[in-house]
Order: C-alpha cells, then structure tokens, then sequence
C-alpha cells in the first residue's frame, strides 16, 4: 500500500479560523516534517498564535493541529507544550547517547551446562550450586566451567532465569495440600474419660400431608451417655440457636466441647 506524503506550507495559517478550517477540510495524512523539524514547528506554532493568551477551546484547536501534523500523540504534545511556554529557550532534545553495552560474559553454552548442572543435582542453593562449579573446575579440571567457577550468586540466579535455562530445565512439583488451621479442624472429640465433650445431630420426623415435619436435635455425652433433645420447627439460626442454648443449660456439668456430622448444627 503507497502512502500519500503531502508538503505543507503553513505560512499561510496566521488565524485560528484557517486553522479551524484546515482541520475540519483535510483527512489524515502524513506530513513531511521530519523529527527533527518538529520541535522547531511547534515552536514556531505556539509562538505565532500566542498560545500563552488563548483561551481552552482555542488551545484545543491549536493542539488538534499540531497532533495532526508532527504525528506526535495528544499525551506527548501536552508535555511539549508545557516544556515549551514555561522556558522561552525553544524545544530541543533531551535524548542522551547511548552508553556503550556491557560485553557478554557468560555464554548460551554456560546457561546449558548450568541447566544440566542443577537437573543433576535437583537445583540446589545458589551458594551450593556455586561451590559444585568452583570444583568442577578446580579440582576435577572441567574446562567447560571455566567462566561459571567465578560467577557470583546474585548473577547466578539470573542465570536460572533466562529463557533458555527454562526451556532445558522444567521441574515437575507435586500439589502441596492447604494447611488448615486446627481451630477449623473438624474431628470427633477426644474426651480422655472427661464428661464434657458432646455429640450432636438432628433428625428429621417427616412430611405429612405436604406439611413440614419438625427437627428433633439430640446431644450425647460421649462418657456419660447424658443425653438431651430438644424440638425445633426448622434447621436455621432463627429457630436452632434458642433452642441450642437451652438445651446445652440442661447439662448438669461443664461443656468442653461438641462435634456434630457437617451438619448446620
């Protein structure tokens, strides 16, 4: 697809009724300015239309133009502009030089062997992985770990980062099971020949004639066998805990402690 490049004369715009009417009689095209003319263009907008003394809706035509001629986003524009009228210096580049790269010490060749290294031993601390390294080379006289016998932890973990290092060394884990805090364990009570400690259940009497029938709640001490039962119309908070309260008061000894079967009890 060819893109059609247009060179604009802008003398010609020294009001904002001809910049208005520019914009709203040109499409989206693409101007020759180049990055480097364009912070001169800008400036040179601003400074011929005052942009310091319009007011907002005229601003936004102002911008509406220079968006639509250096190409630059209306986010990018707005910090130009604000650069711009607060210094009376004209635009220019804050880009620095790039700094020269740091040279590349460790090969794809070392992040391999490191790969290999940890699938032999399971992955062990950096420290530990270190140390295996720094023998290989010293004492087993391994050429291949010549650069990794002097690579530091920190850089190691690095290392172990890098997409090839995945790619060479998946490790397979089991699902670790949810620990549950043990005031939420549910078990059966553990009463050690100590009366205190209940089991509780409810039982439903039936339906009849389409009518619900009542909930009898039973609660058994497991030593003494003690055993209370209380009647309730239904199996919610509303009608469970008058009755619950009553029925653990008629208790002749202190409670500590009750199980039921998952049940809403």
């Amino acid at each position: 697809m060819q893109i059609m490049v247009i060179q604009l004369n802008d003398q010609q715009l020294r009001t904002l009724e001809q910049l208005q009417a520019f914009l709203d009689g040109t499409a989206p095209m693409d101007f020759t300015i180049t990055g480097d003319e364009r912070y001169a263009f800008i400036t040179r907008t601003l400074r011929r239309f005052g942009y310091a003394r319009l007011r907002r809706p005229q601003k936004a035509v102002v911008l509406r133009f220079l968006e639509r001629v250096s190409g630059y986003s209306r986010q990018q524009l707005t910090r130009l502009v604000k650069r711009a009228t607060e210094r009376s210096a004209p635009l220019r580049k804050r880009y620095r030089a790039s700094r020269g790269s740091f040279a590349t010490v460790y090969t794809p060749d070392d992040v391999l062997l490191l790969a290999h290294t940890d699938s032999l031993h399971g992955t062990l601390s950096g420290p530990a992985t270190k140390k295996l390294m720094e023998r290989a080379f010293a004492l087993f006289q391994d050429p291949g770990y010549e650069r990794l016998a002097g690579i530091s932890v920190a850089h190691l973990y690095n290392l172990r980062q890098r997409p090839a290092y995945q790619r060479h060394r998946i490790v397979w884990t089991r699902t670790c099971p949810v620990v549950l805090c043990p005031i939420g364990e549910r078990r059966a009570p553990s009463p050690n020949n100590q009366p205190g400690y209940l089991r509780v259940d409810s039982v439903h009497q039936g339906d009849q004639d389409g009518l619900k029938g009542v909930y009898h709640i039973n609660a058994v001490d497991c030593v003494t066998q003690y055993e209370g039962v209380a009647t309730c119309e239904r199996i919610s908070e509303n009608y469970l805990i008058p009755v619950l309260e009553e029925l653990l008061c008629s208790f002749p000894f202190v409670l500590r402690g009750f199980h039921t079967d998952n049940g809403s009890e």
